[in-house]
């Protein structure tokens, strides 16, 4: 038996590898989640999935121990999958079945009795929005209706731990809020905990409280958001007119370290000066400077300085798409 949960960590994990032959896809892992909203973030062939399935008993570790909801990932993954909910990023639905059954047969295949299992799909469909559209086929939804019914499907079962990966992906600006809204009101009214795998970054920044990022199959980060965020130096962002890249390489000749937008130029603020060496700059470069502020750096900027700092070959989030994009290989 699972020792009983404490309510304190959600998942651990300890010195837990993995090898897939000589490959190394886990490399002493050490986690402690606790519950709330958890954006798991890393480029494809981090090892985010192989974790994912070693978390859920899918398949063994080479070395290392774990637990989700106390129980031991080794032993007992059959009652982890039980409390679990896990909306896949690929279509999982049958475009023939409606909306109603495909949910209905989701809670059965999870042990539910028949009765039982229909009476939380209703629930769980008027839930993510899809009440009046119940008893339409699937095949006839749009993405974000398909994206909801397969909220519902994870939902069903009334799990502790929703993984979700990449849930707002092909969705429009409605649709893409009120997923998020819905992943949000998970957290903070149904007192669930949430793990969400997404390439975008606003998406994670608005249901996440904290990130983990992987690297090479080693966990890199798990801070809250906010104290990562403290922890960037402040940069000062102008936006001049007039010849961005004269403004560009007068800061440069002047020791500073430029990153540019544009017509937007961004610089560390190194200290009380730098305001005054910006302008200085600008006289010299005889270009007009619209506007100075300090900027505060969002989870994009934080997640790529991250992995430049690891010598990662990541241009934007777009590198985290997973591999129903990407053709990726089993440890996307």
């Amino acid at each position: 038996m699972g020792e009983e949960w404490d309510g304190k960590s959600v998942i651990t994990a300890r010195n837990l590898c993995k090898m897939y032959g000589p490959h190394l896809a886990l490399d002493d892992v050490n986690l402690e989640i606790p519950p709330g909203a958890v954006g798991i973030l890393g480029p494809n062939g981090a090892g985010k999935s192989t974790l994912f399935k070693c978390l859920l008993g899918l398949i063994t570790t080479t070395s290392g121990e774990g637990t989700v909801l106390g129980y031991d990932i080794r032993t007992e993954g059959d009652k982890i999958r039980s409390r679990i909910g896990y909306m896949p990023e690929y279509d999982a639905l049958d475009p023939d079945l409606s909306a109603i059954d495909q949910v209905r047969y989701a809670g059965e295949l999870l042990g539910m009795n028949p009765a039982h299992a229909t009476r939380r799909a209703h629930e769980v469909l008027e839930y993510v929005g899809l009440k009046d559209q119940r008893y339409r086929k699937i095949e006839t939804y749009s993405t974000g209706m398909k994206q909801a019914a397969k909220l519902a499907c994870a939902l069903v079962h009334d799990p502790d731990v929703l993984i979700c990966d990449e849930p707002t992906n092909g969705l429009d600006q409605r649709a893409r809020e009120f997923m998020l809204q819905t992943l949000r009101r998970t957290v903070s009214e149904g007192n669930r905990s949430v793990l969400m795998s997404s390439h975008v970054m606003d998406d994670v920044q608005e249901v996440c409280d904290r990130i983990v990022m992987i690297h090479n199959g080693r966990i890199v980060v798990q801070r809250r958001i906010e104290d990562l965020a403290r922890q960037i130096e402040r940069e000062i962002e102008i936006s001049v007119w007039g010849g961005a890249s004269r403004m560009q390489q007068e800061l440069e000749s002047r020791g500073f370290v430029v990153r540019r937008l544009g017509r937007v130029l961004r610089v560390d603020r190194a200290d009380d000066n730098t305001t005054r060496n910006i302008l200085e700059a600008a006289v010299s470069a005889d270009v007009q400077v619209r506007q100075m502020q300090e900027y505060e750096p969002d989870l994009e900027d934080i997640f790529l300085l991250i992995m430049e700092r690891l010598g990662a070959e990541v241009r934007s989030t777009s590198d985290l798409m997973t591999a129903a994009h990407t053709g990726g290989d089993r440890d996307e």
